[in-house]
């Protein structure tokens, strides 16, 4: 009754259906990782974010790790507005606008840059007229450490007082020193005319439903394989026992 499941279209559709289940359980663990992976960073963001706040340079002794990230911290210097830039294109919601990056050199002599906050802007990326200016004389600020970005340089190069995305190692020609690495996301004191930052984003992202959706689909593949065979026998014994009467 079962010798069709030999031949070359029943073989052809037992291999299509193996390669359907064992591609969807592995692209299902693929997922899976990843929700765990993300799990694990919503932690240790949470766990920074909300501690207690410390100075900068202590945070960034031993250089970047991407376990500073959202890392609470405090940083005393004055602001350098000369040298200030704005992130184009940096959209809140469905509303354009640009961040507002100055570098604050802190009484270590170090420097650190400091997006001060976002305000709207034409849909251009140019920078606005009205930026509010930063705070003059010595100041002590609160932020998040945000790490730097991957863009490439043309993306992250100061070029007319303007970058796409912030990479401080970019900094260095324009400042005439380099920069400690990442910026700090200012929280205080709050800056007139500018938004502070967005939150993080810890919730669980998609990964966990993509998962299941491929642990579905592989075995939607072995039932479906089970479901023409059922089928097929069916009909088979139906007709045989058409002809025997």
């Amino acid at each position: 009754m079962y010798r069709f499941l030999l031949s070359p279209r029943w073989v052809g559709l037992a291999v299509f259906a193996a390669f359907m289940a064992v591609a969807c359980v592995w692209l299902g663990g693929w997922q899976w990782d990843r929700y765990h992976q993300r799990q694990a960073a919503n932690d240790v963001t949470r766990g920074n974010y909300m501690a207690d706040p410390i100075p900068v340079e202590r945070a960034l002794a031993n250089g970047w790790s991407s376990k500073l990230a959202w890392r609470t911290v405090t940083a005393t210097g004055t602001f350098q507005p000369e040298d200030e830039i704005t992130v184009r294109f940096a959209q809140r919601g469905s509303t354009p606008g640009v961040d507002v990056v100055t570098p604050l050199r802190l009484t270590s002599g170090e420097i650190v840059l400091v997006d001060r906050g976002w305000m709207s802007a034409s849909r251009t990326g140019e920078a606005p007229d009205d930026i509010p200016a930063a705070p003059t004389g010595e100041v002590t600020i609160t932020g998040w450490l945000q790490p730097d970005s991957t863009a490439d340089a043309a993306a992250t190069t100061p070029t007319k007082g303007q970058v796409r995305a912030i990479d401080s190692s970019r900094w260095a020609d324009l400042l005439g020193a380099e920069p400690l690495p990442g910026h700090i996301a200012l929280t205080s004191p709050e800056q007139d005319g500018l938004k502070a930052p967005d939150e993080p984003d810890l919730g669980s992202g998609p990964s966990g439903f993509y998962a299941v959706q491929w642990y579905f689909f592989a075995g939607l593949a072995v039932f479906g394989y089970y479901w023409f065979v059922r089928t097929e026998v069916r009909e088979r014994r139906q007709a045989r026992l058409t002809r025997s009467a």
